[in-house]
């Protein structure tokens, strides 16, 4: 039975700050499978349109699940309802990842406060996140990997997903970072 990865999806999530890391994480090889949970069992339409059935809601999750990713996007002021399954993440010690705004909201509540982390700017998180008390933490990296939480800006997608892979068991550091590579370079150089 391969592990469960939940990604957090509303209305208006980045869909491509997702892509790269659920191809591998879906991939007939590895260990892992792809869910997605929301607020309600409700349609959700990402921001490049495309229209997803949530397998999970927040009230329905899995006992057992391996990490939560929470991608970016426009809906992260109404999502507050999340954060009672983050704290049980946080509790669990089970990994959380997030990208763009979805830091910014980690940043808001309080998570980043005392960790190393990114986001999508120091001045972007001082602006939209007014209880965020973790300046002194914060690291002008694509993406950045504490102890359990993993954060990375909205221009991270390969290095997000190369953090992730690295955080999760069953792969191996010198393949993500060939992967990685090649995604990142291409098969040409401009």
């Amino acid at each position: 039975m391969k592990k469960e990865v939940l990604i957090f999806i509303s209305n208006g999530y980045a869909d491509w700050e997702a892509g790269y890391i659920s191809a591998e994480l879906n991939k007939p090889e590895s260990e892992y499978t792809v869910r997605t949970v929301s607020l309600t069992s409700d349609n959700v339409q990402s921001m490049g349109g495309f229209t997803v059935v949530p397998d999970y809601t927040i009230d329905s999750l899995p006992a057992q699940f391996e990490m939560l990713i929470l991608i970016g996007g426009t809906g992260w002021k109404d999502n507050s309802a999340i954060t009672p399954v983050i704290e049980k993440c946080i509790n669990d010690k089970t990994p959380i990842s997030a990208i763009c705004d979805a830091t910014t909201f980690l940043a808001e509540h309080g998570y980043l406060d005392n960790i190393p982390h990114t986001g999508n700017s120091l001045d972007y998180l001082k602006e939209y996140a007014p209880n965020y008390k973790g300046h002194t933490n914060f690291i002008e990296k694509q993406a950045v990997s504490s102890d359990y939480i993993i954060t990375a800006n909205g221009t991270a997608s390969l290095e997000f997903a190369r953090e992730v892979m690295k955080k999760l068991d069953g792969f191996q550091v010198e393949k993500t970072d060939g992967w990685y590579n090649f995604f990142k370079n291409g098969f040409y150089q401009e």
